[in-house]
């Protein structure tokens, strides 16, 4: 059983492996057992990785979609160039996140999205031309 670094464990003497009464005591002094931690529907887990490099990758592509839907929310046309292109980048990362955790529907919905914005992009340069 792992246990994250921000927990200390007060085991029972005696006690080789956490057991359901094991307590685990957090930074901030709350105290909670291993069996409270496992059947609670009040303490959220985490699913993700946290602090390796798809971690990095999975914000800083948030931000960057996140940074293109604020262009989309402007009016005009001025914006849609830099929303597609941020888009396309947020999508990639994304991919990338994907493929990492070996997430088809992460690979799936992004490489589609990556390849719908990547002709949008490149034919606007054609036209531009």
């Amino acid at each position: 059983m792992s246990i994250k670094k921000e927990f200390s464990i007060k085991e029972p003497e005696n006690s080789p492996t956490p057991t359901p009464d094991t307590v685990i005591k957090t930074d901030k002094g709350v105290e909670y057992s291993v069996g409270e931690i496992q059947h609670s529907k009040r303490i959220l887990k985490s699913a993700t990785p946290k602090g390796d490099l798809s971690w990095y990758v999975k914000w800083i592509s948030s931000m960057f979609i996140l940074m293109a839907v604020m262009m989309r929310a402007q009016d005009g046309e001025q914006f849609q160039t830099a929303d597609r292109i941020l888009s396309l980048i947020g999508c990639m990362g994304w991919t990338w996140v994907g493929l990492l955790w070996k997430d088809r529907a992460l690979i799936i919905l992004n490489g589609i999205i990556v390849f719908a914005l990547g002709s949008a992009l490149l034919g606007q340069f054609i036209r531009w031309l």
